[in-house]
């Protein structure tokens, strides 16, 4: 049985305001970064942010055990295998952002049951907006609900790609067609993905997103109307930790034509066999 119904979404909202504002914002622009074993940036804000949200959760919904960014992997794995219903949390999603002065960041919550997706929150402390969704019911940026819009053609489109994490052919395959108008990189996984549910932009691509980055905003874009793939067109898996390629656009007919165009970008490109396709 779901556990949607005995959640207060209310409250969890309001929760995740209160970390940002508690333990987030007063340390911008001042706080001091380190590194973690695999080269990316922590600070004492994502540690204190995830122990606060982790300890009020507890103790509302004991039973109910977290699943955080900041947790060692095999610890992170149990969880995911053996647990019925969890929290998956992005105490800080943007640290690079957030360390650095840029005013890109957010926090990130989903529920899982038996590894999918079942509610998301994601708060952007910076501009005080809320998302959520709520599987079935639709989503909503501060209690307005989303909807999901016709996008213009491929060529007109204005996305967010992230070169980085693309396989390095395709991504010279993409810069050198550039079949869309612009492209973006705001630094903020959780943040993409509210940002396009709300048709700020029209289509993102990503090469490898973790659980925490997409549980709760792929969530909100597919209760907005939108449709998401992984670029070989198999649905998002949510029940381990691999990372998985990202192709998301808030109106569907669009996603169509991205997956013709990275079909024919591999039909045409053999010389790059590794990319995630």
């Amino acid at each position: 049985m779901s556990r949607i119904n005995e959640i207060d979404q209310q409250w969890v909202g309001k929760l995740l305001r209160t970390s940002a504002e508690r333990f987030v914002l007063p340390r911008f622009h001042t706080v001091v970064s380190s590194r973690k074993p695999d080269g990316s940036i922590v600070t004492s804000a994502d540690i204190d942010s995830q122990n606060f949200l982790q300890d009020m959760l507890a103790a509302r919904y004991p039973d109910i055990p977290l699943l955080g960014e900041e947790m060692p992997r095999a610890e992170q794995q149990s969880l995911l295998e053996n647990s019925d219903a969890l929290w998956c949390l992005d105490p800080l999603d943007g640290t690079s952002n957030f360390a650095a002065g840029v005013p890109v960041f957010g926090v990130s919550l989903a529920l899982l049951e038996k590894g999918h997706s079942v509610m998301g929150w994601i708060y952007d402390p910076v501009r005080a907006e809320l998302f959520s969704a709520v599987q079935g019911k639709g989503a909503k940026i501060d209690g307005t609900i989303l909807q999901t819009r016709e996008a213009p053609t491929l060529k007109h489109c204005v996305g967010v790609v992230d070169y980085k994490r693309l396989d390095r052919n395709l991504a010279l395959r993409i810069i050198d067609e550039r079949p869309f108008h612009s492209q973006r990189n705001f630094g903020s996984s959780v943040l993409e993905w509210c940002w396009l549910a709300a048709g700020r932009y029209h289509f993102y691509l990503h090469g490898a997103q973790q659980l925490w980055d997409r549980a709760a905003g792929a969530l909100i874009l597919q209760e907005a109307g939108g449709q998401i793939s992984q670029f070989n067109g198999q649905a998002l898996q949510e029940k381990d930790l691999k990372p998985r390629s990202v192709l998301a656009t808030l109106d569907p007919n669009l996603h169509q034509t991205w997956r013709n165009w990275l079909k024919h970008a591999s039909d045409k490109a053999s010389e790059f066999p590794n990319a995630v396709l």
